[in-house]
């Protein structure tokens, strides 16, 4: 262990359900397997606000007090029994899911569908979920959960490694025809980041719906067209934008009610529906059964990011994908409640709004 590293650090703790606050917890200690991690970027997901609600008390968090956050990057400063593949000064973006490694589904490669979730006897964690987050200065991770992060990929950058992982799991399940149409519903950090992939894997064509400023941020980012869902029938704008056909891929990055029907009408015979945005258990879709029938429709769910970490950091690093151009805010871990509120609220523009715990990576720019 760094002898530099006191006994007590900083964490955002959640004492009760909508309760939180910034206090000084002991500095955990890597086990056999793991790594303790200096914190230097986290940015805030769409499931944080709903955990520190307490929407989803005893089972994210299973209990209180809890540390959440999942999207992070940072640097090793020690090791437990075991590691061999990870050294101290290690610079490396995290994920949020480790699987048993025994069961089918992660014998398969499929840990985030892994059998024994939420039995951490077996080896599991599902860290700011359920085991111990990165809203704080430092924290333990299986070397099962990291990944090493190119010099070139900054840790800002490296924090939107677990939002883009979503992105691109989604892609590979689901697929991109090379020189054709995608339509993307919901423009917020997966939507746009989506986007990006869907050129990059080959798409001619990607068309954004949504509204307000973040379909205008998509139009400035890239988008190929737009199309305001209150301005216009997203559907009958989607297929007028493809030649009537309709696309060949439809991604669902928003979660809302009735966008999954609208995606499925959206695409052509034989096409492809991606779902990456997670609704609230209250949404209950009515479907075009027989439209999806008759003509081969597929739907493929999608579950966080297992497998493509490395292919994000090695794209990221060789230029092929921004990511940090949507990082729109930066605070530090004492000023968490303002960063959230202008994550929620989407004020000044918000996209990816990112805590430092440690402060900034030195030459990083002020936002």
């Amino acid at each position: 262990m760094n002898n530099m590293i006191g006994a007590t650090m900083k964490a955002l703790v959640l004492t009760s359900p909508g309760s939180f606050e910034v206090k000084e917890t002991p500095v955990p200690a890597p086990g056999a397997g793991e790594v303790l991690c200096r914190i230097r970027a986290v940015a805030i997901c769409g499931s944080d606000p709903e955990i520190i609600r307490g929407d989803l008390a005893g089972v994210w968090p299973p209990a209180y007090p809890f540390t959440p956050g999942h999207e992070w990057s940072g640097e090793v400063v020690g090791v437990g029994p075991g590691v061999a593949d990870f050294h101290a000064g290690d610079r490396v973006a995290g994920e949020a899911h480790k699987g048993c490694g025994v069961c089918r589904n992660c014998m398969n490669g499929r840990y985030t569908l892994c059998e024994n979730y939420g039995k951490p006897e077996t080896g599991h964690r599902h860290y700011g979920f359920i085991s111990p987050g990165a809203y704080a200065q430092y924290n333990v991770y299986s070397t099962k959960a990291i990944k090493k992060m190119p010099a070139s990929v900054s840790f800002r950058e490296g924090a939107l490694v677990d939002t883009a992982g979503v992105t691109l799991h989604g892609m590979e399940l689901t697929g991109i025809t090379a020189g054709g149409i995608v339509a993307i519903i919901g423009p917020g950090p997966i939507g746009l980041i989506a986007m990006r992939f869907a050129k990059a894997l080959g798409a001619a064509k990607v068309i954004m719906v949504g509204r307000g400023a973040r379909l205008d941020a998509a139009e400035k980012l890239g988008a190929d067209a737009v199309v305001n869902f209150e301005r216009a029938d997203p559907v009958e704008a989607v297929r007028a934008l493809s030649g009537g056909d309709g696309v060949d891929e439809a991604f669902e990055c928003s979660g809302a009610e009735g966008t999954f029907a609208q995606a499925v009408r959206m695409v052509r015979k034989g096409g492809k529906v991606g779902l990456m945005g997670v609704p609230t258990d209250k949404v209950l879709e009515k479907l075009p059964y027989k439209y999806i029938v008759h003509n081969e429709i597929a739907i493929y769910g999608s579950r966080a990011n297992p497998n493509v970490s490395w292919k994000i950091l090695e794209a990221v690093g060789a230029g092929r994908i921004r990511l940090g151009d949507l990082v729109t805010h930066v605070f530090p871990l004492e000023d968490f409640a303002e960063a959230l509120d202008t994550f929620v609220k989407r004020r000044g523009g918000a996209i990816k709004v990112v805590i430092e715990p440690n402060g900034p990576e030195a030459g990083g720019a002020a936002l």
